[in-house]
């Protein structure tokens, strides 16, 4: 199967894909739940605090943040599709909720915002269903009262 002949992705599968994303970083899934929706080659993501590349970045970055948030809730609110030839860009709105405890204080904090994302999406040539090549938070929208990143 090569590139070209895959059919174009749909707005309800990246929905489907993007709700299943955050459910699994909801509950700090295991890593490997999160290779089938990750490039193989060439994949890059941006986080406020690092730019990762590869899984081995992604791996190393989803590591260091599920030691340090916790009861965290993703709630898709938005994802727009703007297709193209062989992937297509989504922007992804999703209010994220978390706590997070930074020592020596004597209660966590929460942690609640929208982040407003794009991501490029294309389809695995190998499995035919749709990957992130490249995952950017553009931009947080605290909730006030809100604790800061």
């Amino acid at each position: 199967m090569t590139v070209t002949t895959l059919a174009p992705l749909t707005e309800s599968e990246l929905k489907e894909m993007a709700m299943a994303w955050y459910s699994k970083l909801d509950v700090h899934a295991p890593l490997a739940e999160f290779v089938p929706y990750l490039a193989e080659e060439g994949l890059e993501m941006q986080f406020p605090e690092a730019t990762v590349y590869g899984f081995e970045g992604f791996k190393g970055w989803y590591e260091r943040v599920i030691g340090i948030f916790f009861d965290e809730v993703h709630t898709v609110k938005e994802v727009k599709l703007t297709p193209a030839a062989n992937q297509s860009e989504v922007k992804v709105v999703v209010k994220w909720e978390a706590s997070v405890w930074n020592p020596p204080a004597s209660k966590s904090q929460r942690i609640i915002l929208d982040a407003y994302q794009t991501w490029v999406v294309k389809r695995s040539p190998r499995t035919g269903k749709p990957v992130v090549q490249t995952y950017i938070v553009d931009s947080l929208d605290y909730n006030e009262g809100s604790a800061r990143l």
